[in-house]
């Protein structure tokens, strides 16, 4: 099967991602993907598992991990989502992505056993997401890896990565309110669904959580007889200081003092490598001793863009996946305290089951100006309503789609001075492709005409 042909298969299935519908959530059975991997040989067993549930950093610590395993020498699977430009992102093994032609060959494998269970009609029918999580175990499988570190979709309880009895790592990352139609409308609430993914016998990491969090987590450990590691009692951790080109900072746990480089930027993303290393130390129970200077090359490799990443230096053009309260805040802290910057044009676009108003409020006092626009993904907020959240703190507002022009447009008005092009990884992905000219799986369907407006 062709690369394009497999990606028609996938988008012609019901997909939670790309509608945001309710429905699709209520759809989500997990006895459904048991059923199809039974029926492919049961491809997620026999390797050792690290599985990362969270509301913002799942992403960055799942990739931390993996790359600190391949530089310790493990064969390594890495599923995570989304993709920032292409399907095949999504799975990794040992640091490079799964090919175009492996992803159409494996499509073409799986597409039967679907169509099969789709025909059963037993538990219903098979979700895109479902199917590139069943597609990342065989390509796995196939590639024989020793450690497979899966991020977590959406939630826990009922993610389709969720279908181990047993694994090595549970990663808790910072949870916060998201989701709340389909999680739960409290942060507790949300954070039993995502406790969900903690099984018996592993060992539990958890990241710095606000304590209504924290205290599900616990209970939840005590419950199932899990050895529970809080980061932020763990270990110590400071910042050497801040780099052209990332962080120095060092850990300190009961184990060993790791002195450390990170090219990524932010504080929180030092949070993230800290639960990085604690959950690598806590492998050693599980068959894998992995040294200090595993850590520091891993940690030094990490590559993931999208993460307040520098797409020019002068000026200044950065792009950033912050979709929601924390991970605004956490962007804002990183560009006034790590770079002095206050004055910036914004480029903002968000989905449409964001907190728009939560999102302005961090943003608009580091802003000058602001051009609010819509990505290509189906569920792009209008970006009048964007507009509307920072009118009212009183951010000057432009409004201009697609992307592209919402950022030239950005540029010409801010001169010399910083733009920010942040509200979505979905906004990110096309600064990156205007700015960089990164190329993207081609739309299959017809995009929208551009529009613009301005002075709303």
């Amino acid at each position: 099967m062709e690369y394009l042909e497999a990606l028609r298969f996938l988008k012609r299935r019901d997909d939670w991602e790309r509608s945001g519908s309710v429905a699709d959530a209520e759809r989500w059975d997990l006895r459904r993907m048991h059923s199809l991997l039974a029926r492919l040989g049961d491809p997620h067993l026999g390797r050792h598992t690290v599985h990362v549930a969270g509301s913002k950093g799942k992403g960055s610590i799942s990739k931390m991990i993996a790359s600190i395993l391949e530089a310790a020498g493990a064969s390594t699977g890495l599923y995570t989502k989304p993709h920032l430009h292409r399907f095949v992102e999504r799975i990794a093994t040992d640091g490079e992505t799964i090919s175009q032609e492996d992803f159409g060959r494996l499509v073409e494998e799986l597409s039967t056993h679907v169509d099969a269970e789709d025909a059963d009609g037993s538990y219903g029918r098979v979700s895109t997401f479902e199917a590139l999580v069943v597609l990342a175990f065989l390509y796995f499988r196939e590639r024989e890896v020793d450690w497979q570190v899966f991020e977590v979709g959406l939630g826990g309880r009922l993610d389709a990565t969720n279908v181990f009895d047993e694994k090595e790592v549970c990663i808790i990352a910072p949870i916060s309110l998201e989701h709340t139609e389909i999680l739960g409308d409290t942060v507790p609430q949300i954070t039993e669904e995502k406790a969900a993914i903690i099984t018996s016998g592993c060992t539990v990491i958890m990241a710095p959580q606000r304590e209504s969090a924290a205290d599900v987590v616990r209970r939840v450990c005590e419950e199932k007889s899990v050895t529970l590691v809080e980061v932020a009692e763990a270990c110590q951790m400071s910042r050497a200081k801040r780099t052209s080109d990332g962080q120095e900072f060092t850990v300190k746990t009961a184990r060993a003092t790791y002195n450390l480089k990170l090219p990524l930027f932010g504080r929180h993303q030092l949070n993230n490598a800290a639960t990085a290393v604690l959950a690598v130390e806590a492998m050693a129970e599980h068959g894998i001793e992995i040294d200090e200077a595993s850590v520091r090359q891993g940690l030094a490799a990490v590559r993931w863009p999208g993460r307040i990443e520098f797409l020019k230096q002068r000026p200044a053009i950065i792009a950033d996946g912050a979709h929601n309260r924390d991970s605004a805040r956490a962007l804002v802290q990183t560009l006034r305290d790590d770079f002095g910057l206050t004055n910036v044009t914004l480029v903002v676009g968000s989905s449409g089951d964001k907190d728009i108003e939560a999102l302005a409020e961090e943003l608009a006092p580091l802003a000058v100006q602001m051009i609010a626009t819509r990505s290509r993904h189906p569920r792009a907020m209008n970006p009048r309503e964007i507009a509307e959240a920072f009118l009212e703190r009183e951010v000057p507002i432009a409004v201009e789609e697609p992307v592209g022009s919402a950022i030239d447009a950005a540029i010409a008005q801010a001169g010399s001075g910083p733009v920010v092009i942040c509200g979505s990884l979905f906004v990110a992905a096309e600064a990156r492709e205007h700015v960089l000219g990164i190329a993207y799986d081609p739309p299959l369907t017809e995009p929208a005409p551009p529009r613009s407006e301005v002075n709303v």
